[in-house]
């Protein structure tokens, strides 16, 4: 189990466990959720299940980080994960990502968490530019990643999907440890 903890007055972020099932299959089985991803609706529990288990907790045996459990105190409910996941498909960045329950939208945790987020991958990680992505409609992602510093790189094709023609373009931003130094 990676040592990781983070919390703020709203918020507690940890590593998932396989307890994390049924929070993971609600968040992955839900269209609006996913309208933005690119990700595959889950339609099983099961598929959770091997989600939890074979890219989850195998990033963090294998990279030492990856996606975590984001628990709304108030409620003391999973509503979705943040932080920061390697990709060997880019060669070898790390992306944050988020992804929330739609009644928890419009509530600044996002902001919140990315923001902890990022703290950890530059200052415990140590990472040197840390990469986001979002469709081009996604308006309120690329906000949220604009407010914490970032700046478009490029439109282009997730890799591995420039043939799939299902797949559109995305945008594709990068915040260096020197720029978000200057954003605390």
């Amino acid at each position: 189990m990676l040592d990781i903890l983070l919390e703020s007055d709203r918020l507690l972020i940890r590593p998932f466990q396989m307890d994390d099932v049924q929070a993971m299959y609600k968040l992955n089985s839900n269209p609006i959720v996913q309208k933005y991803t690119g990700d595959t609706l889950l339609k099983t529990v099961e598929q959770a299940k091997d989600i939890l288990q074979n890219v989850v907790l195998k990033d963090y045996k294998k990279y030492g980080y990856g996606r975590l459990a984001v628990i709304y105190k108030p409620d003391n409910k999973l509503i979705g994960f943040t932080g920061v996941k390697y990709l060997p498909e880019t060669g070898g960045d790390s992306d944050l990502g988020y992804r929330f329950l739609p009644e928890y939208w419009g509530k600044g945790i996002a902001t919140e968490s990315s923001r902890m987020s990022l703290k950890f991958g530059f200052e415990k990680l140590k990472l040197k530019k840390i990469i986001g992505f979002t469709e081009i409609e996604n308006s309120a992602s690329t906000n949220i990643l604009q407010k914490m510093g970032f700046k478009i790189t490029k439109i282009d094709f997730y890799p591995g999907e420039e043939n799939d023609p299902s797949k559109r373009p995305i945008q594709w931003f990068q915040l260096s440890k020197e720029e978000y130094a200057k954003t605390i």
